[in-house]
This record gives structure tokens, sequence and C-alpha cells, in this order.
């Protein structure tokens, strides 16, 4: 795995709720920092209050290690009850330059539904790069720990996505007992 490659990982969860149940919770963005051990505050932009495409918001973040930080998502795919997609950018040019343009985001989130018999399989996914983030001066000051230090993250990433599954899972599935 090489940054450079853009290296991705996902988690999925079966859900026995209705698909439009699952959307509905999805696409409340805010909830999403109850459930993320990173998000923890979300800030629509331009008048936006939900997902659309090309709607933004600020993401407040915070990381034991890397402390807290600011990044602008921009919604790229917004199928109702298929996908929802977003590009991060580093608005406050903390990795470098900071880029508002979503050719030089620092990663690409998704979340896809498939039906499944009486609910559904829900996937989130992320794929790294290509523009600067978090992981990439610990690779330029360990270039011969990449691999290693691409690995760590997503076994972090993957917990944060095991925990937003599952919260959206829990709340889908209160809902429809």
């Amino acid at each position: 795995m090489r940054y450079a490659e853009g290296p991705s990982t996902h988690r999925e969860v079966r859900i026995s709720a209705d698909p439009a149940r699952v959307w509905e919770i999805l696409a409340d963005v805010e909830a999403m920092a109850g459930w993320s051990p990173e998000l923890v505050e979300v800030e629509w932009q331009g008048g936006a209050t939900s997902p659309a495409a090309g709607a933004r918001y600020v993401g407040h973040n915070e990381h034991p290690v890397n402390g807290s930080w600011r990044t602008v998502a921009h919604f790229t795919e917004f199928e109702p009850g298929r996908t929802l997609a977003w590009c991060v950018l580093d608005i406050d040019g903390r990795y470098g330059r900071p880029a508002e343009d979503p050719e030089h985001r620092m990663a690409t989130w998704s979340f896809t539904l498939a039906p499944d018999g009486d609910g559904v399989v829900l996937r989130q996914s992320v794929t790294i790069g290509p523009g600067r983030s978090g992981l990439s001066a610990y690779i330029e000051r360990t270039p011969e720990r990449e691999e290693a230090i691409i690995a760590y993250r997503f076994e972090e990433l993957g917990r944060g996505m095991d925990a937003t599954l599952e919260g959206i899972k829990g709340a889908a599935e209160r809902r429809e007992g």
C-alpha cells in the first residue's frame, strides 16, 4: 500500500430495517458526530442543511495524538437511498497549501446501501489521497515505514467506521422494533 496509489478500505454491516429509514439516519450528518471518534461537530456552509451534490460542511475533528483540526467535506455523489460520497479538503492548510479543489482532497468517503432481504447492507468506504493529509508528514519522516503507517491509520479508521455503522444500525433497528 502506497499513498500515491490511493489505498482504500471499507467496513459494512447488515441492518434489519427499511432502507428508507436507514437512508434517513445516514443523511443526518450531524448525528455522525455522535458516533465517529474523530468528527465532533458539523457546520454547514453556503445555506446547506443536509447532504446534496455540491453541498459542503466544515468538520471539526479531534484525535488524541494529532489534536484538533478543521476540514471541509464536499459532497460529490448523492443518490437518495443508494449512495452518499464526499471528499475531505484541508481548508486551513494544515498539511500544505489550503485546498478548495476536490482534485486535492485528503480523502474520499462514501456510504452505499444495498437491499438485502428485509433490510440492507450498509458499506462505508474511505480512499486516502491524492492530496496531502496527516499521513504525509509521517511518511516523509520515515518513508521505509509507509505501508505500516497506512495500515495503522486504516486500523484506526476501521474502528471509527465500525462505531459509525453500529450507531446507524442501532438507531435504525430501534425505530423499526
